[in-house]
């Protein structure tokens, strides 16, 4: 049985035909960035490192108690709980009809959303600190029966997490959005590396915008970025000036060799040659053994995380790899 929302539920929190819009694009990507170790090596699996944008957004005990229930399920990425919670009910902070009492137009309740009849099938258990008999409002209780019932649906060892996160709402915009928000959420071993530095805060604010969407010319949190005014605006938010477009930041350098490993933040170029850069992203790490960029993609996409080939001269779509510049 999974948990119904309607339109004044609290997944509203981000538009639903906007997410609806570009779903299935986003999903696709996860899922592809999630191939060969899995969508859970991706998100960080149940260690993975809160990013910035997870300690700014998440309350410390709402934090902590979602890395908590996250060792219940083996292989259930604390991130996705997290995500979950966010998208539910802003992780607890919401004053919205069923949050903290009564229900929801569509019968849900407590900060993670659940109908009263799916809620008693996984509030059992009753977890340490826990209200006896549980009850959906206390976040306890909600978000260890939320761990729960991802694991009965798939989260187990990771295995089929967009499933899972499928059976606690049934619509394709809803996993894309948790799979992305999760994937900001949670810091590889790479990103971990470069946290606290310009290129680590520039990773870490650029991820935050996965989901918005491109605009031509744009630069704008909440509003929209084209490819290089999302990297801009990445880097002004670590203390960086950078030019505006593409062609100048790639000329602005200084280069990357071709040999060296890239490094979380650098800027990786794409287009017909070095006078012709029409595209670049951020590299974030290498996930499931591919190469991963942030970008603003083009028209009609979102902000993604996605993986581009990182030998120079590789086709990339309708573009070539050109290389990577260290800001």
């Amino acid at each position: 049985m999974s948990i119904a929302f309607d339109d004044n539920s609290t997944s509203g929190l981000a538009t639903k035909a906007a997410a609806a819009a570009a779903g299935l694009v986003l999903l696709v990507a996860m899922l592809a960035l999630g191939a060969g170790a899995g969508i859970a090596s991706l998100l960080g699996g149940g260690t993975a490192t809160p990013s910035v944008t997870a300690t700014s957004n998440i309350p410390p005990a709402m934090l902590a108690l979602y890395q908590q229930a996250a060792t219940t399920c083996p292989g259930l990425p604390w991130t996705v709980l997290a995500a979950i919670g966010t998208v539910e009910s802003a992780n607890g902070t919401s004053t919205l009809p069923g949050v903290h009492s009564g229900a929801d137009s569509a019968g849900a309740e407590g900060p993670m959303q659940f109908e009263p009849a799916t809620f008693a099938t996984y509030d059992q258990p009753v977890p340490p600190g826990g209200a006896n008999p549980p009850s959906p409002y206390n976040p306890t209780d909600a978000v260890y029966a939320a761990a729960q019932m991802l694991c009965a649906n798939g989260a187990t060892n990771g295995a089929n997490l967009s499933a899972a996160v499928f059976a606690y709402n049934h619509a394709s915009w809803y996993v894309s959005e948790v799979l992305s928000l999760a994937n900001s959420y949670g810091q590889s071993q790479a990103q971990t590396v470069a946290s606290g530095t310009a290129p680590g805060i520039a990773v870490d604010w650029a991820l935050a915008q996965v989901g918005t969407p491109y605009v031509w010319g744009g630069e704008t949190p909440g509003v929209g970025f084209d490819c290089s005014g999302l990297t801009q605006a990445a880097y002004k938010a670590a203390g960086v000036v950078l030019p505006r477009t593409a062609q100048e930041q790639y000329d602005a350098g200084p280069p990357v060799r071709a040999n060296a490993p890239l490094q979380p933040g650098d800027l990786v170029f794409f287009g017909g040659g070095p006078t012709d850069v029409s595209h670049v992203g951020i590299y974030i790490g290498v996930q499931g053994c591919q190469t991963v960029m942030v970008d603003a993609p083009h028209t009609g996409a979102d902000v993604r995380a996605e993986p581009f080939p990182a030998t120079i001269g590789a086709s990339w779509g309708t573009a070539t790899y050109l290389g990577a510049t260290g800001p």
